[in-house]
C-alpha cells in the first residue's frame, strides 16, 4: 500500500502528464511491470518488424520494460527460417532497448495457434441422428427443412408492412417496402432514418420452426450506403435469452448487393427468432432481400476422439463401422473459420451392412464460427496438451522467455462436444490454464506467467450462460496455481476485478488504455493500482496501433 504523500505525488504528475503529454514523470517507486501490447502485426514482413523496433525505440526511452507478442509464438514449429530471423532481428531490438520480449501464447477463445496444428480440435456442437439416403454408393443428407421462412423475398407486403414477420421496426418511418431496389423479385426491405427510433433500431425478426440437435445456414443478400455505424449491423438466431450463433458481419459502409452467409446448431430448441438489421444505427441505408434457411449436412465435419461419427439404420437398432460398413470420413482442406462450405457425402464400401436406398440415422460434430474470427478449442481433448508441451519446449529453445502471457480469454464455447460434456466449466478452464502452466515450466522453469483475467473473474466473463458455453464458468480461479498474474483488462477501471484477485492473493497487471485519445482512464487505473495489493504495473493495450501516447504512458509509471 503506497504512502498518502506518494499517492499525492503521483497525482500531481499524472495531472501535469495528461495536459503535457510529452512530459516526464520520475518515480522513487517505479512499478516493476511496464509494458507494451504490440498488436496488429506479425513476423511475416520485414516492414511490420521495422514498425515495431519504432514502438520499441519510444517505450524503452520512457521506461517500457516489456513488449508482449503473440503472432506465431504457439506455432513456432511450423515456422519458416524467415521467420525466426525476423524473431532474432526484434529481439535485438528489444535488447537495445532494455526492453523483455513477452510471448504471448496457447489461446483457446481464438484457437487460431492450436487449431493451425490440428483444425479437428476446435469445440464440436452435436448433430443428431439427422438423415442421409445412399444413392450410387454415397450416402447424401436427406434433411430437409422444418425451417423456412415466409416472405423471406418480402415479395408479401401491403404499404410498408411485410407480411409473415413477427416485426419489423417502424413500418413507414424506418423500415420500407422498396419496389426499385432489390436483388431480387419485385421488392426489398429498406432501413433509413434510424433515429426515428429511440435506440436506433432497424431490424426485421420472424420466428421459425427447427429440429433440436440440427445445422441450419442462413443467407441473406444486403446492400449499403453510406451506412453508419456499420458495426451495429447484425443478425442473430434467438431462442429464449441465448444466441444460438453470436455473430458479427464486417459491412462496407457503401457496397452493392452481397450475400451474407452463416450457421447455427438448434442445440435442443425447436422454435428460433431470427434478427437481421441494426442496433444503433445513426445514418445511411440497408437493405435486405432473399432471406432464406435451411437444414444442412456435414459442414465443418470435426473427427476426434471427442467428437465420434454414429451411423445407424432407420430404426435405429443397427450401428455401422466405420472402415467396414462405410470408408473412413474425412474432412480434409475444411476451415472451421467458414460456414459456406457444401455438406460431405459418405462413402459407403462394397460388402458391408449398409444396402443402396437405404436411409441412414449419422451424427456428427461440427466447429462454429462465433463473432467474426473466433473458433473456440476444446480444453478437454489429450491432443491439445502435446502441442502445449512441444510448442513450449520450442519456445524455452528460440525465445528464452522469463515471462510468458497466456491468451486464456473469451471461451465462448465449452461442454458440448463429447469430451467435455457434462463437465464443471469452471473446474475444465482452470485445468486447462494450470496445464498450459505446467508445460510452460516444464522448459523455463523460473518463468512468470501471467493470463488474462475474465474467465477467472465473476465480474466479467466467469459465470454462467456465458455464449454457446454449455455450464458455468464460475469458480475456475480456484482451480489455478496462485503464483499466476492475472491480466486484469477492460476499458473502463475494473476496481471489483482488481479486488477479487487481491483478495484471493493474487498479483495482477493492470491492461488498460483501448485506443482512447488520452490517457485519462489510465488515471483511473493508477489510483485503483496504489490502493490495491499485489498490483504489479499496468500495460499500454491498444487494438488500433494507437501508440502516440505510448511514451506518456511510460512516464506515468515512474520508469524513468
Amino acid at each position: 500500500m503506497s504512502t498518502p504523500l506518494f499517492r499525492r505525488c503521483c497525482a500531481a504528475a499524472l495531472c501535469c502528464a495528461l495536459l503535457q503529454p510529452s512530459a516526464r514523470v520520475w518515480s522513487a517507486e517505479p512499478y516493476p511491470d511496464r509494458f507494451v501490447w504490440l498488436f496488429g502485426w506479425n513476423l511475416d514482413r520485414d516492414a511490420d518488424v521495422a514498425e515495431m523496433e519504432q514502438v520499441l525505440v519510444q517505450g524503452g526511452a520512457h521506461g517500457i520494460n516489456g513488449a508482449v507478442l503473440s503472432t506465431g509464438m504457439d506455432t513456432l514449429c511450423k515456422q519458416s527460417p524467415e521467420y525466426f530471423a525476423r524473431l532474432a532481428k526484434l529481439q535485438a531490438a528489444c535488447e537495445r532497448n532494455h526492453i523483455e520480449l513477452i510471448p504471448a501464447v496457447f489461446s483457446i477463445g481464438y484457437g487460431g495457434g492450436v487449431l493451425t496444428h490440428d483444425r479437428n480440435l476446435a469445440e464440436g456442437l452435436p448433430v443428431v441422428d439427422a438423415p442421409m439416403a445412399v444413392q450410387g454408393g454415397q450416402a447424401v443428407f436427406a434433411g430437409g427443412g422444418t425451417a423456412a421462412l415466409r416472405n423471406g423475398g418480402f415479395e408479401d407486403f401491403k404499404g410498408d408492412r411485410m407480411a409473415g414477420f413477427g416485426f419489423h421496426d417502424q413500418p413507414g418511418e424506418v423500415s420500407f417496402a422498396d419496389t426499385t431496389v432489390r436483388h431480387g423479385g419485385r421488392a426489398s426491405l429498406r432501413f433509413e432514418h434510424f433515429t426515428a427510433n429511440e435506440h436506433g433500431h432497424g431490424r426485421v425478426m420472424q420466428e421459425i420452426r427447427v429440429q433440436p440437435h440440427r445445422c441450419y445456414r442462413v443467407k441473406v443478400w444486403a446492400k449499403t450506403e453510406q451506412l453508419e455505424p456499420v458495426n451495429a449491423f447484425r443478425m442473430m438466431a434467438l431462442a429464449g435469452d441465448q444466441e444460438l450463433a453470436p455473430r458479427q458481419f464486417n459491412l462496407a459502409a457503401t457496397e452493392d448487393w452481397r450475400e451474407i452467409s452463416w450457421l447455427f446448431n438448434s442445440l435442443d430448441r425447436e422454435k428460433v427468432l431470427l434478427y437481421a438489421g441494426m442496433w444503433g444505427g445513426r445514418s445511411g441505408r440497408l437493405w435486405l432481400d432473399d432471406w432464406r434457411v435451411e437444414e444442412v449436412g456435414p459442414v465443418n465435419l470435426l473427427r476426434r476422439p471427442g467428437t465420434p461419427v454414429t451411423v445407424r439404420n432407420a430404426a435405429g437398432t443397427m450401428t455401422y463401422t466405420e472402415g467396414k460398413d462405410y470408408a473412413p470420413w474425412e474432412n480434409r482442406g475444411f476451415s472451421p473459420w467458414r460456414d459456406d462450405g457444401a455438406a460431405r457425402s459418405l462413402s459407403i464400401l462394397p460388402g458391408g451392412r449398409i444396402t443402396e436406398g437405404e436411409t441412414l440415422k449419422v451424427s456428427w460434430y461440427h466447429s462454429l464460427l462465433v463473432n467474426d474470427s473466433q473458433v473456440t478449442v476444446c480444453m478437454a481433448e489429450p491432443a491439445v496438451d502435446e502441442i502445449f508441451d512441444h510448442e513450449a519446449r520450442l519456445l524455452a529453445e528460440k525465445v528464452h522467455p522469463r515471462r510468458v502471457l497466456l491468451n486464456m480469454d473469451e471461451v465462448r464455447m465449452a461442454g458440448t462436444c463429447r469430451a467435455c460434456t457434462g463437465r464443471d466449466l469452471g473446474e475444465l478452464l482452470g485445468d486447462c490454464v494450470t496445464r498450459q502452466a505446467l508445460a510452460i515450466r516444464r522448459y523455463s522453469p523460473g518463468a512468470r506467467i501471467y493470463v488474462w483475467s475474465d474467465m477467472l473473474d465473476p465480474n466479467h466473463n466467469a459465470h454462467p450462460h456465458y455464449y454457446l458455453a454449455q455450464g458455468d464458468f464460475t469458480g475456475s480461479w480456484d482451480h489455478i496455481p496462485k503464483d499466476l498474474v492475472i491480466a486484469v483488462w477492460g476499458g473502463e477501471p475494473r476496481a471489483k476485478s482488481l479486488d477479487f484477485f487481491a483478495q484471493r492473493g493474487f498479483a495482477t497487471l493492470a491492461a488498460c488504455y483501448y485506443d482512447a485519445d488520452d490517457l485519462k482512464e489510465v488515471s483511473g487505473w493508477l489510483d485503483l493500482a496504489h490502493h490495491t495489493k499485489g498490483v504489479r504495473g499496468l500495460m499500454y493495450t491498444p487494438w488500433q496501433k494507437k501508440y502516440a501516447l505510448l511514451p506518456a504512458f511510460g512516464d506515468l509509471l515512474g520508469g524513468k
